[in-house]
């Protein structure tokens, strides 16, 4: 593939080379440094001019470094002359931030968004932004890919005659309902309010989920203060089996643990959008690739072919 160039922040290298190798292109080398005060600086340090250049970088911890990284990544391919600057986020860390949902806050989703912009983005490669609004935060053309089809090839090594997909909360039901239609299953969902980032309640859970194999589906997993609740209500309700599946396993404050050493928790699935140590895994834990995705995905904008078309195949 001529005239493309993929560089890596410091976010998730490993995703970046695994894209590269679906892409059969090398990836380029980028150098980080710092200076006294703190302040960071970016080099490319491959040609980009008249060039396609891909930018791979998830907004994950530390989320400020690395946003700071992209932006400057942003303005070197800019200033290179690159014909065109596609952001691939596969996680948008500030998609939460994404309404006014109490006096005087911000709004992050919206601000981050325009200062990708404001920095020479001309196009963003996103997967699974936590609300459908986040997407018309962007002024660019935003191509937004999801991970159920990953998800649902792997659940379909199961038997699924006796399955319940199950979303934590209504706002996520939506996107629950699509992934049951792939398996074939039921779905059900969980009436939760939130009190704080870690607090929440679940009150009921709507649809049939007695003596029902469940499959609980998540856009993100952070500290697992949803899922564990959601766990207790499966629990009271008499569920046979539970599985736990995600995009986004950001399994922060020792998430990853305390789901593993549920009892009645057969398996936590997630993908790579975001890096887990090898220290925090369990033996419970799956991960999926999703750089065979974004790699499609990526020679379909450099060729100009449709990235929806994606999702019309079987």
């Amino acid at each position: 593939m001529r005239d493309i160039a993929v560089f890596s922040g410091s976010a998730h290298p490993e995703l970046a080379a695994e894209v590269c190798a679906h892409l059969g292109v090398p990836l380029s080398p980028a150098r980080v440094s710092r200076f006294a005060n703190d302040c960071l600086e970016v080099q490319l340090q491959a040609n980009c001019r008249e060039r396609d250049v891909f930018l791979v970088q998830p907004l994950v911890t530390p989320v400020q470094e690395n946003l700071v990284e992209l932006l400057l990544m942003c303005d070197a391919a800019r200033g290179a002359s690159a014909s065109r600057v596609t952001v691939v986020m596969s996680h948008y860390a500030y998609a939460r931030s994404d309404k006014k949902d109490a006096p005087r806050i911000s709004i992050g989703g919206r601000l981050v968004a325009d200062l990708l912009v404001a920095s020479g983005a001309d196009r963003v490669l996103a997967l699974t932004l936590h609300s459908p609004q986040v997407h018309g935060f962007f002024s660019v053309p935003v191509d937004h890919l999801h991970a159920l089809r990953e998800l649902a090839e792997h659940f379909r090594g199961y038997d699924l005659s006796n399955t319940t997909v199950v979303s934590p909360d209504l706002g996520n039901a939506k996107e629950a309902a699509a992934f049951a239609r792939l398996l074939g299953a039921r779905v059900a969902a969980g009436a939760k309010q939130r009190f704080a980032d870690d607090r929440v309640s679940i009150s009921s859970v709507i649809g049939d989920v007695a003596d029902r194999d469940v499959i609980v589906l998540d856009d993100e997993i952070a500290k697992g203060s949803t899922v564990l609740e959601l766990l207790d209500r499966l629990r009271e309700l008499g569920a046979r089996s539970i599985r736990v599946a995600c995009t986004h396993g950001l399994f922060a404050a020792g998430a990853l643990k305390r789901l593993s050493e549920q009892p009645d928790v057969l398996e936590i699935v997630c993908t790579n959008t975001v890096p887990i140590p090898a220290e925090q895994r369990t033996d419970k834990l799956t991960v999926l690739s999703i750089a065979p995705a974004l790699a499609e995905a990526m020679r379909r904008i450099h060729n100009g072919e449709s990235v929806s078309a994606l999702f019309d195949a079987p």
